[in-house]
């Protein structure tokens, strides 16, 4: 499977180190530059998926790197800035950004973005995203990083709480027993009652809200399937 390879300017380190973790969590090769003639440096060098550009830097900012980049690349390129003025990201779609997304973000929403513009652009096939993700409805399961979305926001789930959801969504629109999913999702590790079974789907209808596919099955257990 190809590791995609993400390369994020910004000239504050905390910040590039921070992306980096998002990004490396969620599966990505990462790169780092600190400003815009060592981006263009390490785009004329290595095999670039993507550009995270921050635009407020020093010397050379992310509109005039974007500019010079797209004289001789077609790498996508998501604008990042403290700025969420319109005509900053006017400007940035204009000069060639694909996207643009205003500082302080969080982990969820950065990475949703970042694939959402490699699907938008070609680079990420439906047949490379679905070893990685799962999706039902509203909601999509990032398998490397074990990140929930609903609607593009994360949510936080237990690790049960997220595999009893991924066994669901694998085999949405069946109807399986509450015997089934203590069997697959728990394997052997709870020998109590099936109870734990209803608490868990209980805590994940609160937690999926607006997205709650599970419906309960009467005298068999559970099953997800969105709702006619």
């Amino acid at each position: 499977m190809h590791v995609y390879t993400i390369l994020v300017v910004d000239d504050e380190e905390d910040m590039r180190n921070l992306v980096e973790m998002y990004l490396l969590n969620s599966g990505y090769r990462c790169l780092q530059a600190a400003n815009g003639k060592e981006a263009i440096g390490m785009v004329e060098t290595e095999d670039v998926d993507l550009i995270l550009l921050d635009i407020m830097m020093p010397g050379m900012n992310g509109f005039s790197v974007c500019e010079e980049i797209r004289e001789y690349w077609e790498i996508p390129v998501i604008f990042v800035s403290a700025k969420g003025e319109e005509w900053d990201k006017v400007r940035g779609l204009k000069l060639g950004g694909d996207d643009y997304i205003v500082k302080p973000f969080n982990p969820g929403e950065l990475v949703a973005r970042v694939e959402a513009v490699l699907r938008r652009t070609g680079k990420l096939s439906l047949n490379e995203e679905s070893q990685n993700h799962v999706r039902f409805g509203k909601i999509s399961l990032n398998l490397q990083s074990r990140t929930v979305l609903v609607e593009g926001k994360p949510i936080n789930l237990t690790l049960k709480e997220f595999e009893l959801l991924l066994f669901l969504m694998r085999h949405k629109s069946q109807a399986l027993s509450r015997e089934q999913l203590l069997e697959n999702v728990w394997s052997g590790e709870y020998g109590g009652s099936l109870r734990t079974v209803d608490t868990h789907i209980k805590t994940l209808r609160m937690k999926l809200r607006a997205a709650d596919y599970i419906q309960t099955v009467w005298g068999i257990g559970y099953k997800i399937e969105e709702k006619k």
